[in-house]
């Protein structure tokens, strides 16, 4: 197995980038999450999971070790291949993911293209007691902004890491008590096409 490809890259499409490797070329299917936090030309190194089949063998990569770790899980479901378990993570980030498993959040699950209530309903069943719990974290005095921007960012595109990273640049602006959320937003924004 390829655990992880370290390179520049070459070439970038909606749902895939080229990594040069010491001069071969990888072709790697990625989330447009992963793609968002590419750059053509730069050094990049993307968590991979390599799917062999009868007729083909293709590499699927990933911002970080984590969402890799999800995509393999989810494919252990029945009727879950790697085209609906990378689906999975273009709509909904690893923790997000493992929440909706372990709530049996159904609604969640069918926002996913390829997924109806009963295909939900299964990969809830066959993967709630594997998926881990859920990382649970203290809203304390209006700290939900963190969890809007961030997620306002993962869905124009931002990798989880660059969203993670804007939240905290941004942190200091907040006001205490409730802050201006599309304000930190903005400034978020901001921050992200500076980097």
């Amino acid at each position: 197995m390829i655990a992880f490809v370290r390179g520049r890259v070459a070439a970038l499409t909606l749902n895939a980038a080229v990594v040069d490797v010491a001069g071969v070329g990888y072709h790697v299917f990625c989330t447009p999450g992963t793609i968002a936090g590419l750059r053509l030309g730069a050094e990049a190194q993307l968590a991979t999971s390599m799917v062999v089949r009868e007729d083909s063998t293709t590499l699927y990569g990933f911002a970080d070790v984590d969402e890799r770790d999800m995509f393999e899980l989810v494919q252990t479901a029945s009727g879950v291949g790697p085209k609906v378990a990378q689906a999975m993570l273009a709509v909904l980030p690893p923790e997000r993911l493992r929440q909706a498993i372990a709530s049996s959040d159904h609604a969640a699950l069918t926002a996913v293209p390829g997924i109806g209530r009963k295909g939900a309903e299964r990969i809830v069943v066959e993967l709630k007691d594997r998926v881990g719990s859920p990382v649970t974290t203290v809203v304390s005095g209006g700290a939900a902004w963190r969890d809007q921007v961030r997620d306002a960012l993962q869905g124009l595109g931002w990798s989880t890491r660059d969203a993670e990273r804007a939240v905290d640049t941004v942190a200091a602006d907040a006001s205490p008590g409730e802050p201006d959320v599309p304000t930190l937003l903005r400034a978020a924004l901001r921050t992200l096409s500076k980097a």
